[in-house]
């Protein structure tokens, strides 16, 4: 049923910060920076886990690890944009000073998840040797990617858990401790593949096993953390249960997240498999770019978290000239510093692609797919900071709606179209700013007509 807080600012513990007291510039890049930094180490990470590969492996072998992101992202992406409702739910309450609410948020998001990473771990395993097949990979690669994709999928509670308890830190402002945790992991990961894949001489598997290993001891530091009764979360066992209530504004802001990240990640499957249907060489080059390209996501996603929390925080305040100034700050940093990595990557490109592989065909289609995408970095940041700060405002649905009408069902339509026309991977590398273009040219429009601000306000259950 519905009912009424008193908005005050309670205690301050040193698990948390309110985004709602201080400069807006200040505090998001304050708030922003150690996320910059977890997601730098997990793309550093991520791009060694690749190269070890790629040196113990092979060609073939690192063609199945990135070929199969695409579908791991799709696999994963729902859960882990649903666990992102549960972060604005959180943020909210917290800057409300609402805290029964939300504990009751904390132990609901935390039971909901921990039941899907079950369902994602079944589903992963069963479906692993369709998989390949599907995606229409080359058959020399297909004998690596089913049990890298067997195992992978096995560590799928550790996965969606961490991004949850992530989720639960950041939202009461607390983005450092997620930083230092996937510090731990990452170095972890890294030393298990080598060791696995070097001195012991070990097959594909173990390269999943490594990172499942790695995700699962990410996840108990954030548990231990969260679980400490001295904290604003405060996680107890003998809580844990979905509430009704809580279920219900988990799922208003995070199911539309979940379906824009799936939308999007069966968008790349589509795009992957036709890039598969150029054989290893332009599996290899795209899946060496993809590494790269990581690294232009980390100013978009930390301002994009931050902006989410920020404006959740504020507007759960009613402080909205403050959330609409702080809105203003993140665009205009996100989007100069995708591009600043946009513009290195252009100019740097071909050694950057031949750090991961070295056949000369397979280098030029890399370095030809960056010098088509990467000086449009600028409105990948832009649609992405726009849905952002969408999400903080309780306005889940319209990114969901447009991610799926412009980056879903017109980018499958294109390439559709354009591989019957020409058979030619230019045309696939196109898709991209084609429809970041389009979808920022939406946002702006929605960012300055609409009155995003006070649209949740409206919502009785949180007013």
């Amino acid at each position: 049923m519905p009912y009424k807080f008193l908005h005050m600012h309670a205690p301050q513990h040193r698990d948390s910060t309110l985004l709602t007291e201080g400069s807006p510039k200040k505090v998001i890049t304050a708030f922003a920076f150690p996320i910059f930094l977890s997601q730098l180490f997990q793309q550093l990470y991520n791009t060694a886990d690749a190269w070890i590969v790629s040196t113990y492996l092979g060609d073939e072998a690192f063609a199945a690890v990135t070929s199969s992101g695409s579908l791991i992202f799709l696999m994963i992406s729902f859960f882990v944009g649903a666990s992102m409702g549960a972060g604005v739910v959180i943020s909210r309450y917290f800057g409300a000073g609402n805290r029964e609410r939300m504990s009751k948020a904390v132990h609901s998001s935390v039971a909901v998840s921990l039941l899907c990473g079950l369902f994602l771990t079944g589903m992963g395993v069963l479906l692993a040797p369709r998989i390949p097949v599907w995606m229409q990979l080359d058959p020399a690669v297909q004998p690596y990617a089913i049990p890298y994709l067997r195992c992978y999928f096995m560590g799928s509670v550790a996965l969606v858990m961490y991004n949850t308890f992530k989720g639960i830190m950041n939202a009461v402002g607390d983005s450092k401790r997620p930083l230092y945790f996937l510090i731990v992991s990452s170095v972890t990961n890294v030393f298990l593949d080598w060791l696995f894949l070097g001195p012991m001489g070990l097959d594909i598997r173990w390269a999943a096993i490594a990172t499942a290993l790695s995700q699962a001891l990410s996840a108990l530091l954030c548990l231990r953390q969260l679980a400490k009764k001295d904290t604003v979360y405060a996680l107890q066992w003998s809580k844990l249960r979905i509430d009704g209530w809580s279920l219900r504004e988990i799922l208003r802001y995070g199911l539309p997240t979940g379906v824009q990240n799936s939308v999007i990640g069966l968008a790349n499957v589509m795009v992957q498999s036709n890039i598969n249907t150029f054989g290893k060489v332009g599996t290899a080059a795209c899946g060496a770019y993809s590494r790269i390209e990581g690294f232009a996501f980390l100013p978009i996603t930390s301002f994009s978290m931050a902006l989410t929390t920020f404006i959740g925080q504020n507007l759960g305040a009613k402080l909205h000239d403050r959330a609409k100034q702080g809105a203003r700050f993140g665009i205009l940093s996100g989007v100069l510093l995708a591009e600043s990595v946009g513009l290195l990557f252009w100019f740097f490109a071909k050694p950057l692609i031949s750090l991961f592989i070295d056949d000369p065909e397979s280098i030029a289609i890399g370095v030809r797919q960056a010098h088509v995408e990467t000086l449009f970095y600028c409105l990948l940041a832009f649609s992405h900071l726009v849905a952002g700060i969408c999400r903080g405002a309780g306005k889940a649905f319209v990114p969901m709606f447009i991610m799926l009408a412009v980056w879903c069902v017109f980018r499958i339509a294109y390439i559709t179209v354009a591989m019957q026309i020409d058979h030619n991977i230019v045309l696939l590398f196109c898709a991209y700013p084609l429809t970041w273009f389009i979808s920022s040219v939406i946002y702006l429009i929605y960012y300055l007509k609409s009155d995003w601000v006070h649209g949740f306000d409206k919502q009785k259950q949180l007013v």
